[in-house]
């Protein structure tokens, strides 16, 4: 029966169907950024990462238990490293947001598809490794795009904002190891809400406790409306995300990742004003063209 499910996985119906949800999951992740960054005002980044959690985790232990779901699996190692990899990313990318204009931040973490197309050939097995030749176009791609990552950064590095560009950037390799986890789990038969299940538990749990300690602010009513649509989008975005790589072709869902930047940006000038340079958007664009070339290249 698992053989049936990968060759299943494997056809372009099911790979069209995963691009679709991932163009989804990239409208409610610009959304989500946008809310982290109105939040941060008054919350710091555990602090946002953990109602961002406890709302999807309440959110799927309620269909959970309505349904009778099983929560028991074989993989249970597996989902723990996802969620820790994926907390981290997280907690790195909500940090990048609160203090860069948010298309920055988001263009730095969404390098992950640059660095998924160089890791998935080694860990997803299941796919077939890059020639001689499409590791070369690999390599320049990924050059190409941290080209665009100096050109987008090139005012950080003479001021305060170069310590939240590199933490932006390592939350994109963190989430590129968070994503080859998921396509992993997704090989193995793990259905979507387990993998989101686990993943905000951990998220819940570790934020919640950092929290306690760091610093915890007192909510007010008018608090409620922003911490659950940060929630919701959250929650929908990464049930979204979960089926497209499950479904989707790893690489092609990846290119589209992208999608985000363009609603980030969007975003970022209607409701904050935000006005990018010319090298700024240069850069911009250097990472989202190498990136998804490098998708291509890989394939």
């Amino acid at each position: 029966m698992l053989k049936h499910r990968h060759a299943a996985l494997r056809h372009p119906r099911h790979w069209q169907l995963g691009s679709y949800w991932m163009l989804l999951a990239g409208l409610g992740f610009a959304v989500m950024g946008a809310c982290v960054k109105a939040g941060a005002a008054r919350f710091s980044a555990s602090e946002l990462v953990f109602y961002r959690s406890a709302f999807g985790f309440i959110m799927i232990a309620a269909i959970v238990i309505w349904h009778g779901k099983p929560l028991k699996t074989p993989l249970l190692a597996m989902q723990m490293r996802r969620a820790i990899v994926g907390f981290t990313a997280l907690l790195l990318f909500f940090y990048a947001i609160a203090h860069l204009p948010l298309a920055t931040a988001i263009t730095l973490n969404y390098t992950s598809p640059m660095f998924l197309a160089l890791l998935s050939p080694w860990l997803l097995k299941a796919e077939q490794p890059p020639s001689r030749q499409q590791r070369w176009r690999l390599n320049l791609c990924v050059m190409g795009g941290f080209a665009g990552v100096c050109l987008l950064l090139q005012p950080a590095f003479h001021s305060n904002q170069l310590l939240a560009g590199s933490i932006g950037l390592l939350s994109g390799i963190g989430a590129a190891f968070a994503y080859v986890h998921v396509k992993q789990l997704g090989l193995q038969g793990e259905p979507d809400w387990r993998t989101v299940f686990y993943f905000t538990l951990v998220c819940t749990i570790a934020s919640g406790g950092w929290m306690l300690i760091d610093h915890m602010t007192v909510l007010r009513w008018q608090d409620l409306p922003l911490l659950c649509g940060l929630g919701l989008s959250a929650t929908l975005s990464q049930l979204a995300l979960t089926r497209a790589y499950r479904t989707g072709n790893t690489l092609t869902v990846a290119s589209l990742a992208y999608s985000t930047v363009v609603f980030a940006t969007l975003l970022g000038v209607i409701v904050w004003g935000e006005a990018l340079s010319a090298h700024e958007i240069a850069g911009m664009l250097l990472i989202v063209a190498f990136g998804i070339l490098s998708t291509r290249s890989a394939k």
